[in-house]
């Protein structure tokens, strides 16, 4: 028997067997209002309800459907609400500036937009044919119909659930289609690994736009774990949450877990406790975290760290790096130093690294092919392998990562197109040549640096330039510092040699990626 694998699986178990069970927990007071505290059979019923309302706006099988919010408990139900029930989900960095919104709401042919009230405003001039602020205002529309009885069910494993826009090596980001397929084998396989059971709670650190929050929300619903939601990341209020609340893991980038250890040392100053040890595992990715970030963790926290290694085009988990048995042993900085490699294969995956030390990958959970882009696909998938951009190097069973081979700076966990940066700097006037990578920073773990060459008799300042970013890009996308030059060497050909223009600012560290 070939049962299609398919998200209904882990809604509908969740409302059979935790019906009455809470399943999420809503950021108190957000604006618009929350949904306060709701049992999983209210999640599906609300789920059923999204699926109806779009039913009766017409919305067809695979149209997509796209959201731009913060962490919400609206969020999650749209996550089952429009995949589970025939469309497609188009989740969009809410960070992103209004003209990088609209070309992702084009570019993906999205019908409806789902906004948070916050970005009410800023949002208003996207043309899209529905459009619905989430809040209490919509929630009779949306999400609080009785009884509902969506038309359309999900029968084929291979249709897509999401379409996940995301930075590379173009200067536009690139629509990554996941399947059920992949989301339902990278839940599944997640968990495992992370040994998840009912009784665990779950706090939605990570946003939930990045590949659907790593496809966790999925596996979490699907054991019937509690879901907390917080809305903005501050480091005491994320140990707020795990006292409170009772969490017992979650999910971040470098970034995050730094803001907690801050938190957490501000907090042993006063005398007061820090909650979650011997309880709180944390699951870190985005970039490999130094050995004595890792370090902390577990002797300041008392939080078991794990770390895993993937990409959105993998639904995302490759490689997982949790402590074995055989590691009990050890003395914490030699424990802390294995853990920071990217960790070896997950169930059903495959990693080798080729000739020219790119990391190659092969798994049911890697991705179906850029939304309307075969050519970027027919680069990214070759020869039965996916090309990660990322370069490594294996050490017996274990992948670790040591330079990006694609134009790809990670700042504070987010995808950075360097090309994109380029691109919006050479729209400055003084702008004759520019390059920008990533160089090494203490909270961000990389940040970005432009390298410019101003036109003959035209000057600007380090300040103009900045402010012309931020007008026009998203501001984590923005350089934080710009050196002006008065060349760029180059080879031969013309080209730009980046890893030669990073090499000053990286020299003396193991690793180009921080």
């Amino acid at each position: 028997m070939i049962v299609p694998l398919t998200l209904g699986d882990f809604l509908e178990r969740a409302e059979l067997v935790y019906g009455d069970r809470e399943a999420v927990v809503d950021e108190p007071n957000p604006p618009g209002g929350g949904l306060g505290r709701s049992t999983y059979r209210q999640f599906a019923e609300m789920s059923r309800s999204l699926a109806a309302a779009l039913d009766d706006l017409g919305v067809g099988e695979h149209d997509r459907v796209a959201i731009v919010s913060p962490n919400a408990a609206r969020f999650l139900v749209s996550l089952f609400g429009v995949s589970v029930f025939g469309r497609t989900l188009v989740p969009v960095n809410f960070r992103l500036h209004p003209e990088e919104v609209r070309y992702i709401i084009e570019h993906s042919g999205s019908s409806v937009l789902l906004v948070d009230p916050e970005l009410d405003e800023p949002l208003r001039q996207i043309p899209v044919k529905h459009r619905f602020v989430l809040g209490t205002a919509t929630d009779a529309q949306l999400f609080l119909r009785k009884g509902a009885r969506p038309r359309l069910t999900v029968t084929d494993e291979n249709a897509a659930v999401s379409i996940n826009y995301t930075s590379g090596t173009t200067a536009r980001p690139k629509g990554v289609q996941l399947t059920h397929r992949n989301f339902w084998l990278n839940a599944v396989t997640f968990g495992w690994h992370l040994a998840l059971t009912d009784r665990d709670v779950y706090l939605h650190t990570l946003p939930t736009f990045h590949c659907n929050g790593w496809g966790m929300p999925y596996a979490v619903t699907g054991i019937g774990a509690r879901h907390v939601v917080i809305r903005k990341i501050d480091g005491e209020e994320i140990l707020n949450r795990i006292e409170s609340e009772g969490v017992t893991l979650f999910n971040s980038a470098p970034a995050v877990i730094a803001t907690v250890l801050e938190a957490a040392a501000a907090r042993r100053q006063k005398g007061q406790a820090v909650p979650g040890k011997g309880r709180m595992r944390v699951v870190i990715a985005g970039a490999p975290p130094p050995s004595k970030t890792i370090e902390r963790i577990e002797t300041e926290l008392g939080w078991e760290f794990i770390q895993i290694y993937g990409l959105t085009e993998t639904s995302p988990l490759l490689t997982i790096n949790r402590a074995p048995a055989e590691w009990d042993g050890l003395d914490v900085s030699e424990r802390a130093r294995r853990l920071s490699r990217a960790g070896v294969p997950a169930v059903g995956v495959r990693m080798r690294v080729d000739d020219e030390g790119e990391v190659l990958a092969r798994s049911n959970h890697v991705f179906d092919g850029y939304w309307n882009q075969p050519e970027e696909t027919a680069k990214a998938i070759a020869d039965g392998w996916f090309h990660t951009g990322d370069g490594g190097f294996a050490e017996g069973p274990f992948i670790a990562i040591s330079d990006r081979k694609k134009d790809v700076i990670i700042t504070g966990g987010e995808n950075v197109s360097s090309i994109e940066v380029e691109d919006c700097l050479y729209q400055h006037p003084a702008v004759a040549e520019a390059a920008v990578i990533g160089v090494p920073d203490e909270k961000w773990g990389e940040t970005i640096k432009a390298l410019v060459v101003l036109r003959p008799g035209v000057s600007a300042t380090e300040k103009d330039l900045v402010e012309h970013c931020r007008s026009r890009m998203a501001h984590y996308k923005c350089p934080t510092t710009i050196e002006v030059r008065d060349t760029l060497v180059r080879t031969a050909t013309g080209k730009l040699q980046k890893f030669k223009l990073r090499e000053p600012y990286w020299a003396g560290r193991e690793r180009k990626v921080n």
